[in-house]
């Protein structure tokens, strides 16, 4: 698989849903989707050399109408790029059969999250077989869940029933501030997770430190202030800041050529499931093994 130039947007701060386990304080869960400012995004964009994925998350995006009403629109008229979204899939059905609609044939990962303080597993199931059904046969549809310690058993009830309705499941590593959350019960993960999962199978974050990285060349992190950063770990070390699209978006400037990655977590599988990172996911896997597969998931 060769490199997928991809933007991973922070569309609003605001968020439907006030999960216990939230990585995200609740005074960084604010900000409405302000029409204007995703106008401004909308034209940096547009501005980007060939095919992009613009992968949209919050917040939650669909909370906000001007998602769905303006910014998916005028992203589909005014741009040549694909379209990704990372969504507590709590949006309503008429929604979601427009937003299908609007993305036909561009939208290429949907990723849902699965959160049990407010869905019903069966409820949260029951929609995701409805709307596979509206979607292209190519659009990777995935369901991300939190594996919260001492929790496993419920991660592992998802799963298969997930898994029994022909639903990828895609387990995510509970993080705290500067790392992963421990977790006393080591085999009820193994069992979750296996001994060494990929970065299509789980999202560990892992170190990729020393290996040479596409970040800020081809993968862009913006926020919902326009904030245009070279990767999250870079942002929270406030380092590898590249300019502000709705101050001056002709400033924003990528980097040159890839570096080496300097950081002892990347907490995202975007990076290694887009080839960003040398040596690492699926590109290198094809490497190795014209036969391995690709690309079927996204993180959080």
């Amino acid at each position: 698989m060769s490199r997928q130039p991809t933007i991973e947007w922070q569309v609003a701060g605001a968020c439907n849903y006030d999960c216990s386990y939230c990585i995200q304080s609740a005074r960084y869960r604010r900000g409405a989707l302000d029409v204007q400012r995703a106008q401004l995004a909308l034209a940096f964009f547009a501005t980007l050399p060939g095919s992009w994925e613009i992968k949209c998350s919050g917040g939650e995006a669909f909370a906000h109408r001007a998602f769905i009403d303006d910014v998916v629109p005028q992203l589909m008229q005014r741009t040549a790029h694909r379209i990704s979204v990372l969504t507590n899939f709590s949006a309503s059905r008429r929604d979601l059969m427009r937003f299908a609609a609007a993305t036909r044939g561009r939208l290429e990962v949907f990723s849902a999250s699965l959160h049990l303080e407010f869905v019903a597993l069966d409820d949260f199931v029951s929609k995701a077989r409805w709307f596979v059904d509206l979607l292209d046969p190519s659009v990777r549809f995935v369901v991300n869940q939190v594996v919260l310690p001492g929790r496993e058993q419920d991660a592992a009830r998802c799963r298969d029933r997930l898994a029994h309705d022909g639903i990828r499941w895609f387990p995510q590593l509970y993080k705290v501030k500067g790392g992963v959350a421990p977790y006393p019960d080591a085999e009820a993960l193994r069992a979750l997770v296996g001994d060494a999962p990929s970065a299509t199978e789980a999202n560990v974050a892992p170190s990729y430190r020393g290996r040479r990285c596409w970040a800020g060349v081809e993968y862009l992190v913006v926020d919902k202030e326009g904030d245009v950063y070279a990767c999250r770990t870079a942002k929270r070390h406030g380092e590898g800041h590249l300019g502000n699209i709705f101050a001056d978006p002709g400033a924003v400037k990528r980097l040159a050529a890839p570096a080496i990655c300097g950081y002892d977590i990347c907490p995202c599988t975007v990076p290694a499931n887009r080839g960003m990172i040398e040596g690492v996911g699926p590109a290198a896997a094809a490497l190795d093994d014209e036969t391995a597969h690709h690309d079927e998931a996204a993180s959080a």
